[in-house]
């Protein structure tokens, strides 16, 4: 999959793509439904299937302040992409410039002039152009004039359970991964660089791999089962993970530890990708570290059986 970022000079090999167009975080049931519209699109246009994105999500832009929300990292999200037959990815800068757009001139200067798109697929609740001027009707009429033929896909769903990023973001607040799992159509997953942290895991026999959470949406404090992914390296490790602010320790700041199973070496550095698999129990306070110990051997075996089928230390 190729990525153009920008919609000023395309070359001529990133031009006349059928393209998706959202935002696309998560790449949940929903988008896919979309994508495979425009795949279809794109396969009666003998065009190659696109995506078109914005970054930076258009309400980080309107809301800077707003809570962390984010549901997938550019490279898994990339990657899914990919792995759906997507052969061109456009990552359209969300800039003032653009807000300020009517709905014509996003469609005459985006994807026109810019992107050169023979076809475009949406969700039937897309709105574009400043203050949100424009519907899925006025995408159909602007594009026809430049002979781009539009699609539109109803919310994927049925009766008031529809698919939505809002409703994955409530069951991974929720700590509910199987139901975030199953709309998503994947794991959840966070991705970042492994931070050097206090190493007080490793004085007490399980050394933790420290994660930021950065823009990522938060799930419930506590513990999960884990595996984890370590970048340029086979298949993914079993583990347990805390995520929260350790007040056993007097922890202030909020931190995602992941424990491998029977992992040695370091990790530091390392760009480690974590899918959450169950929720084991909420985060809490223990009288010392001899409990606080005692509890973690039983949430590692705990998610030890729950992943592996194993039981023995961790």
């Amino acid at each position: 999959m190729r990525v153009f970022h920008g919609y000023s000079d395309i070359p001529d090999e990133g031009r006349g793509s059928v393209v998706a167009l959202g935002n696309f975080d998560g790449v949940h049931h929903g988008h896919r439904h979309v994508i495979a519209l425009a795949a279809r699109l794109a396969s009666e246009r003998d065009a190659p299937l696109g995506v078109a994105l914005f970054d930076p999500h258009p309400r980080r832009f309107f809301a800077p302040d707003a809570p962390a929300f984010r549901l997938m990292s550019t490279g898994r999200r990339n990657r899914t992409l990919a792995d759906l037959g997507v052969e061109r990815l456009h990552v359209l800068p969300f800039t003032a410039g653009m807000a300020k757009m009517t709905p014509q001139q996003f469609v005459d200067e985006v994807l026109h002039d810019g992107l050169g798109i023979k076809g475009v697929v949406t969700g039937a609740d897309f709105r574009f152009g400043a203050g949100r001027a424009g519907a899925t009707g006025d995408l159909e009429r602007l594009c026809a004039a430049h002979g781009i033929r539009t699609g539109f896909a109803e919310l994927h769903g049925n009766g008031a359970d529809k698919v939505s990023s809002t409703r994955i973001r409530k069951a991974i607040h929720d700590g509910d991964m199987a139901a975030a799992a199953e709309l998503l159509g994947t794991r959840w997953a966070v991705e970042g660089v492994v931070r050097r942290g206090d190493r007080r895991g490793r004085t007490i026999g399980f050394p933790t791999a420290n994660l930021a959470l950065g823009d990522f949406v938060r799930p419930a404090y506590g513990v999960y089962a884990v595996s984890a992914r370590i970048e340029g390296e086979g298949p993914a490790w079993p583990g347990v993970a805390n995520i929260g602010k350790r007040p056993t320790v007097d922890g202030e700041t909020e931190l995602l530890e992941v424990h491998l199973f029977d992992f040695e070496g370091s990790l530091y550095d390392s760009v480690l990708e974590v899918e959450f698999h169950e929720f084991l129990r909420p985060e809490r306070k223990f009288g010392g570290l001899d409990a606080l110990k005692a509890q973690i051997a039983a949430d590692a075996d705990q998610a030890r059986r729950l992943l592996t089928g194993l039981s023995g230390p961790a």
